[in-house]
C-alpha cells in the first residue's frame, strides 16, 4: 500500500506506549506480529497458545476457541479446556476452483471435524483445528493458492464482492478490482511465512510494513464492492463500500461510503451500530489511492485506547462527517465527485439456476446457515466433493451463506444436475419458506467464545415453529429477512435485517424489528432479553397484523415501522435511545 499517506502516528508512536490500549501495546512490541508464536506452537504441554499469541494469530486468521459443551465437565475433571482452532480464510469474492475445494474438503475431513462453514463475508472457516495440526493446515492451502492473512485482526478482512462474476462483464470487471484490493491492502509481515510455511526471517530494506506500521489499524477494517440493484454483500455495514457505477455494462467508477459496523456491547449505551455515509464518486481507476487514504485517516485518528471505540464508524462521528471527508480529499489531493444516482431492491440470492451473458449456466444453493457437513438424508459434504471432481468452472460463495456451482458449459449441466439429485441438493430451496431462504446465523456455541446464547444450532428449530405462524397468516412464501447471532456483535449482520435476534444468556435473546428489506436501515429493538415464547408471540402479533394491513408491495420492516412497533433509526448513534 502506498505510504504517501501520511502522517501516520501508528509508525512513529509519538503516543507513548502507556497512553495506548494494552493491545495497541502487543501490537508494538510483537516484531511485527511474530511474538512467540513459534514457541507456544511448540510447547506440547498444552492444547493452547499463550494469551498474547493467541491474539497475534488473529492477524493469520486463527481463532483460538474451546468446546464450551464439555468446559464444565472438563473444569470438574481438572483438565484445561478442550482447545482447538478456527482458521477462516481470505478470499476475496468468495472465488474457489475446484481444485481448491478439493483441498479444503480434504483438510476439512483430516483436521476440522468433517465439516466446512461458509460465512457471511463470503469465505470459508474450518473449526476444530488442533494446534498441532495448524502447520499442515496452512500449508496444505498453500499448496492450492490459498491462505488466511488478515482473516481476522486488526488490519483489513476479507474484502467482499458482489457474487458471481461470471453473470455478466459488470460482475466481471468488479471482481478483479476486489481482488486487487485484497492484494494491495493485505499486511506484509514476514511472519506468516516463517512461522506457518518454516522460510528463514529475509531483512527488508525498509519498514516491515510501509503503511500498517508496528501498530497495525485501531480495529479491523471491511471492504466490499456492491452492483446495483443487488445489496447482497450489505454493503452499508461495511467500514469501506464502494457502489458500482456502470454505463451500458461496462464499469465508470464508484460510489464511496464510509463508516459502516454493527458491532455493539448491550451493556454499553456509546457503542452502536452505523451504517456507512455515501460521500462521493470515484472513477475506477482511482480505486487504491482512495483506499490507501480513507484507511490512512481511520489509522491514523482512529481511537487507540478504548477498543469498544475503535472502529471508524465512531472515529467518523467523533470527527465529524465533514471533517473525515475533508481529510480522505486531502490525502487524495482532490476533491471526491458527486454521488451518481442507483438503487438497490433487494440482499438476497437468486436460487436455483440462471444463464449469464455468455450462455453459460449457474446453480445457486440454499446452505442454510452456510454449514457443508454430511447427514444421512442430504450428504452433502460428500456431493460437493463430487461436483467439484467433475466441475470445471468455479464456485462462488455468497454473503448469505449460499453456494453458486458457476460457469457451467450448457453440455455439462446434465450431470451436475444428476450429480445434485443423487446427494438430496436438488431441492435445497424447495418447500422452505421465504423466511428461511433468507435467514442468517452466526456459528456462536459450542465454539465462539463470545457467544452467550445458541445461534446457528438453534435458528433451524426456531424457523420451523415461526413457519407454523406464517402458514396460519398466508405468509409463508413472503421473502422477509431473519438474522440471529449469539452476542451482540453483529457477525450476521442481525441490526439491517427486518427480524433481527441477538443472544443475551442461555434462551435469551433481544428482539428487532424493522430493517430494510435490502439494507439501507437499520432496525430497533422491540423486546429485550426475552425466551422463545415470547418471541413467537411478538411474531404472531406483528406478521398477522402485517398479512391483514400491508399495502401492496410493502415489506415487512416496513410495515413494522409504519404501524409503529418500532421507531425508524435515522443515525446509529440514536440506535439505543
Amino acid at each position: 500500500m502506498s505510504s504517501k499517506t501520511q502522517p501516520d502516528r501508528s509508525h512513529d508512536l509519538s503516543q507513548p506506549l502507556d497512553r495506548l490500549g494494552p493491545d495497541e501495546t502487543l501490537k508494538a512490541e510483537s516484531d511485527y506480529l511474530r511474538g512467540t508464536i513459534q514457541e507456544s506452537l511448540a510447547d506440547e504441554i498444552t492444547a493452547s497458545v499463550e494469551a498474547s499469541d493467541a491474539k497475534l494469530m488473529k492477524f493469520f486468521g486463527l481463532y483460538q476457541q474451546d468446546d464450551r459443551d464439555v468446559r464444565d465437565e472438563r473444569r470438574r475433571q481438572k483438565l484445561e479446556p478442550a482447545y482447538s482452532f478456527m482458521a477462516r480464510l481470505r478470499l476475496p469474492g468468495g472465488v474457489c476452483s475446484p481444485s481448491q475445494w478439493l483441498k479444503l474438503d480434504e483438510l476439512a475431513r483430516a483436521h476440522a471435524g468433517e465439516t466446512l462453514r461458509l460465512t457471511t463475508r463470503q469465505t470459508f472457516q474450518l473449526h476444530r483445528v488442533s494446534k498441532h495440526d495448524l502447520r499442515t493446515v496452512m500449508q496444505g492451502l498453500r499448496d492450492v493458492l490459498l491462505d488466511t492473512k488478515a482473516a481476522c485482526g486488526d488490519d483489513t478482512r476479507g474484502v467482499m464482492c458482489a457474487v458471481n462474476p461470471n453473470l455478466s462483464d459488470l460482475h466481471g470487471q468488479v471482481y478483479e478490482l476486489a481482488k486487487q484490493a485484497s492484494d494491495h491492502a493485505v499486511h506484509k509481515t514476514g511472519a506468516y511465512g516463517e512461522i506457518w510455511y518454516g522460510e528463514e526471517r529475509k531483512e527488508t530494506k525498509g519498514p516491515e510494513e510501509p503503511f500498517y506500521g508496528r501498530t497495525y489499524m485501531p480495529r479491523k477494517f471491511k471492504i466490499g464492492f456492491a452492483i446495483p440493484p443487488s445489496n447482497d454483500i450489505d454493503v452499508y455495514s461495511q467500514d469501506l463500500g464502494f457502489i458500482a457505477i456502470a454505463d451500458g455494462g461496462r464499469l465508470k467508477g464508484f460510489n464511496v461510503a464510509i463508516g459502516g459496523g454493527l458491532g455493539r456491547t448491550d451493556q454499553a449505551p456509546q457503542t452502536y451500530p452505523r451504517l456507512a455515509s455515501v460521500i462521493g464518486y470515484i472513477d475506477a481507476d482511482q480505486l487504491l489511492e482512495t483506499i490507501d487514504a480513507v484507511m490512512s485517516v481511520q489509522r491514523d485518528y482512529g481511537d487507540r485506547v478504548d477498543r469498544s471505540r475503535a472502529r471508524f464508524k465512531y472515529t467518523i462521528d467523533d470527527k465529524g462527517l465533514d471533517w473525515i471527508t475533508a481529510e480522505i480529499e486531502e490525502r487524495l489531493g482532490r476533491a471526491l465527485g458527486p454521488a451518481k444516482p442507483y438503487t438497490f431492491t433487494s440482499n438476497g440470492d437468486p436460487l436455483g439456476w440462471t444463464t449469464g451473458d455468455d450462455g453459460r449456466e449457474h446453480c445457486t444453493l440454499f446452505i442454510e446457515n452456510g454449514r457443508v457437513v454430511n447427514t444421512p438424508e442430504r450428504p452433502m459434504l460428500d456431493g460437493l466433493r463430487a461436483i467439484a471432481q467433475v466441475h470445471d468452472g468455479t464456485f462462488r460463495l455468497t454473503p448469505n451463506q449460499s453456494l453458486i456451482i458457476a460457469d457451467i458449459a450448457a453440455a455439462d449441466r446434465p450431470a451436475i444436475e444428476e450429480l445434485l439429485r443423487a446427494h438430496g441438493l436438488d431441492e435445497s430451496e424447495r418447500g422452505r419458506s421465504g423466511l428461511r431462504l433468507n435467514s442468517m446465523a452466526c456459528v456462536a456455541l459450542p465454539t465462539c467464545g463470545l457467544a452467550m446464547a445458541e445461534s446457528e444450532r438453534y435458528l433451524p428449530d426456531l424457523l420451523t415453529k415461526v413457519e407454523t405462524i406464517l402458514d396460519a397468516h398466508g405468509l409463508r412464501d413472503d421473502p422477509i429477512t431473519i438474522r440471529m447471532t449469539g452476542c451482540p456483535n453483529g457477525c450476521a449482520r442481525p441490526y439491517i435485517a427486518e427480524i433481527g435476534l441477538t443472544g443475551r444468556a442461555p434462551g435469551k435473546y433481544n428482539l428487532y424489528l424493522g430493517g430494510g428489506f435490502h439494507g439501507e436501515r437499520l432496525n430497533k429493538m422491540y423486546l429485550e432479553n426475552v425466551g422463545e415464547p415470547a418471541i413467537l408471540e411478538a411474531l404472531d402479533e406483528t406478521l398477522g397484523h402485517y398479512a391483514r394491513d400491508r399495502s401492496p408491495g410493502e415489506r415487512f420492516g416496513d410495515f413494522a415501522i409504519r404501524a409503529g412497533y418500532v421507531a425508524e433509526v435515522q443515525e446509529g448513534r440514536f440506535f439505543n435511545d
